[in-house]
């Protein structure tokens, strides 16, 4: 939700952008294993990852000279689109120095804020086929779960650790678009249900017309073609909230659009559903599932499984329905149980939950419009990329994640959690709370029950060690605006900074608050 807004905020600051491939500096791709399961077991897959073209430092593919610098196209390189796609070149990525992403085995660590020579904030990855360096993995997911593990212990509020699905292009649009020299290999491509019109390039050619640079970031802009397609949210999250969401849209791959054809929020008008229809446990009416403390400790790593479920328990069936679970310490937690006037108690996603949470809350239903739940089974069944990635939000500071939203907003699906109306801003989370980090771990895919158990104890990504689950301050320091600050079983920092108290949210979580 609003990630084509947010997005701006995944900059590599004082870089520039393009679709050539870049020869100065090698791109190798950091490993990751993941696994294939069936009722019999499962099998290692051995991949690796690769950062979003919209990250990549961008050059003249004849110099070092910068195609686009803080939020403006060089007019010489770029004069046009198809021009300035000739001129530039994506250049390969120091992943862990400038962008903080490290893998190890199954493990991936996404670092909010990494300095090197200039300042990157964020990150978005994606999952490369096994022993592929041009070709995105490609997950056909009807009649089969989703597993991973997660530590969102160091997200506060205002940051989204996201893993989700998006109907790009498996090589990243140089089929359909032979003046994409860079492919997949560099991370080009992107769509979302947003239509960012924040990718510098699209469909092998600049976004440059109607260029106009953002008024709340130095760095970044938007330009008159948006990239749309089919996004499945697996896992948009922080330690205080969590949603599930499918965006169905009308077309059924990667598309660029301009004016109308773009969707907008709130709006039928476009080709995808901005809104979709949300599973967040707290907007619908459990106030202590999931959070520090809760059913779901997001003090300690934990696993998530998403299900999707077909009409007739095989693949050929159609989505009729999306199921989460969750397993922490050896036992298996169902979902939370919805309680809001209106719809009806259930802790799935299904054409009925829809349908009523749209009217409960007075949304209007994009998501039926657009192709609702056989909508999203259609992009599931073609096959999708899987994106990992972890952001800050210029445009309502994830409020609408993880707070009230609207601010003044009283009505039912207004309250999505504890943090404050005036928390999440960028500036803000970025200066105070820029050691933030999520780790994924031990991704795995299969048949219904088949990628996980109650066995065993907690799910790898711990936190590194020495490091409180609730900050990076010792005990005694301390704490920072939005950091936690008492609750049952926290031993770190209770004094907060300067301008704000320690507020209790829940005998669990205590939190700074200006």
């Amino acid at each position: 939700m609003f990630r084509s807004a947010a997005l701006i905020s995944f900059t590599f600051l004082a870089v520039a952008y393009g679709q050539q491939a870049g020869t100065l500096t090698a791109e190798t791709h950091p490993p990751l294993t993941w696994q294939q399961c069936t009722a019999s077991g499962c099998t290692t897959q051995t991949s690796s990852v690769v950062l979003d073209a919209n990250w990549r430092w961008t050059h003249a593919t004849n110099s070092s000279t910068n195609c686009y610098t803080g939020n403006t196209w060089d007019a010489t390189l770029c004069p046009d689109p198809t021009t300035c796609a000739a001129n530039c070149a994506l250049d390969g990525a120091d992943y862990e120095g400038t962008y903080g992403v490290t893998a190890s085995g199954s493990s991936l660590t996404l670092k909010f804020v990494t300095q090197s020579s200039q300042k990157n904030v964020g990150s978005r990855l994606y999952l490369m086929a096994p022993g592929s360096t041009t070709e995105y993995q490609s997950f056909k997911l009807i009649n089969q779960e989703f597993t991973f593990d997660v530590d969102v212990s160091q997200l506060p509020c205002g940051l989204n650790g996201a893993v989700y699905f998006s109907q790009m292009d498996a090589d990243g649009g140089t089929s359909r678009f032979p003046t994409n020299k860079a492919g997949a290999k560099f991370g080009t491509g992107y769509c979302d249900s947003q239509c960012p019109h924040d990718i510098k390039f699209i469909d092998g050619q600049a976004n440059i017309d109607d260029w106009t640079p953002a008024s709340n970031n130095a760095n970044t802009g938007t330009g008159n073609v948006g990239t749309c397609c089919a996004e499945m949210d697996i896992w948009e999250a922080n330690s205080i909230s969590a949603a599930v969401t499918p965006h169905p849209c009308t077309v059924t791959e990667q598309t660029s659009c301009t004016g109308t054809q773009c969707s907008s929020p709130n709006s039928t008008a476009g080709v995808c559903d901005q809104a979709g229809c949300d599973f967040n446990s707290y907007r619908l009416g459990d106030t202590s599932f999931y959070g520090p403390g809760m059913t779901v400790d997001t003090t300690k790593p934990f696993t998530v499984v998403t299900q999707f479920i077909s009409s007739n328990n095989q693949s050929s069936g159609t989505l009729s329905a999306i199921r989460r679970l969750y397993v922490q310490n050896g036992q298996v937690i169902q979902n939370s149980m919805t309680n809001i006037a209106g719809i009806d108690a259930t802790n799935e996603i299904s054409t009925q939950f829809c349908e009523q949470q749209k009217t409960a809350f007075g949304d209007t239903d994009t998501f039926d419009q657009k192709g609702g739940l056989t909508g999203m089974g259609t992009a599931l069944n073609d096959g999708m990329v899987l994106v990992l990635s972890l952001w800050d939000d210029y445009a309502v500071n994830m409020l609408w994640l993880d707070s009230t939203y609207p601010t003044d907003g009283t009505k039912p699906g207004d309250f999505r959690g504890t943090c404050a109306t005036s928390s999440g801003v960028p500036a803000t989370v970025e200066s105070q709370s820029p050691n933030a980090q999520v780790i994924y771990s031990n991704i795995k895919v299969g048949a219904i029950g088949s990628t996980y158990s109650t066995s065993g104890t907690s799910p790898t990504g711990t936190q590194p060690t020495g490091t409180s689950p609730t900050g990076t301050n010792p005990p005694g320091a301390t704490q920072s605006v939005y950091g936690q600050c008492g609750g049952i079983g926290y031993s770190g920092p209770t004094t907060c900074a300067s301008g704000s108290t320690c507020q209790t949210s829940s005998p669990y979580y205590s939190q700074c608050l200006p």
